[in-house]
């Protein structure tokens, strides 16, 4: 005879694991919600950081062509100092023969040297142009790496998500959490500016 009343185990271990098994899916149905929105984020981030690199490159191409530009510009502001040159020299040399130059070569001179100051104030403006483009491409460049940054975060993130479902360990679901926190705070600072 039993010395105390009979306990039905196999009941009680169908309850307990009734009761784990409850537990371990609303764990793991709210890693998979955050690693999800974690991945939506990632994808927004990424974007992000191609859409900012790809106006940063159309606006380091200006800058190279302003920069061909304002070399073409120079090369002719040259061309007219030695035409300048030239007809400053000629001229000289009819002064030191004791006679007048023709105004031919004087007007040559100043036509050439009025010329040359236009030019140069063009290429002095495909400069300035040139230095505003890049500028503004250096900006997104650094748009474009704290954006690739917050989408390394989220992707490390996601990675401990996916350790945190297999290991079922809160404390890696957590530290895949504050990852992600990290990652979108840095997006938004991006966002925002």
């Amino acid at each position: 005879m039993p010395e105390g009343p009979e306990i039905d185990t196999d009941k009680l271990r169908e309850t307990i694991d009734e009761e784990i098994e409850r537990e371990d899916s609303s764990l793991i149905r709210g890693i998979a919600l955050t690693t999800a929105i974690l991945a939506a984020f990632a994808a927004i981030a990424s974007l992000q950081a191609g859409s900012t690199v790809n106006e940063a490159l159309v606006l380091k191409t200006e800058a190279t062509r302003l920069q061909a530009e304002a070399s073409d510009q120079w090369a002719f502001y040259q061309a007219k100092g030695i035409k300048a040159a030239v007809a400053a020299a000629g001229a000289e040399a009819w002064r030191s023969l004791g006679k007048i130059a023709p105004d031919e070569l004087t007007q040559r001179v100043a036509k050439e040297t009025g010329d040359q100051q236009q030019i140069r104030k063009v290429a002095e403006e495909k400069e300035h142009e040139r230095d505003a483009k890049s500028a503004e491409a250096d900006v997104l460049l650094e748009r474009h790496h704290k954006f690739a940054i917050a989408v390394a975060f989220f992707q490390i993130a996601i990675a401990l998500g996916a350790v945190a479902a297999l290991t079922r360990l809160r404390v890696v679901w957590a530290g895949s959490i504050l990852l992600g926190l990290a990652g979108l705070v840095l997006s938004a600072i991006e966002w925002l500016r």
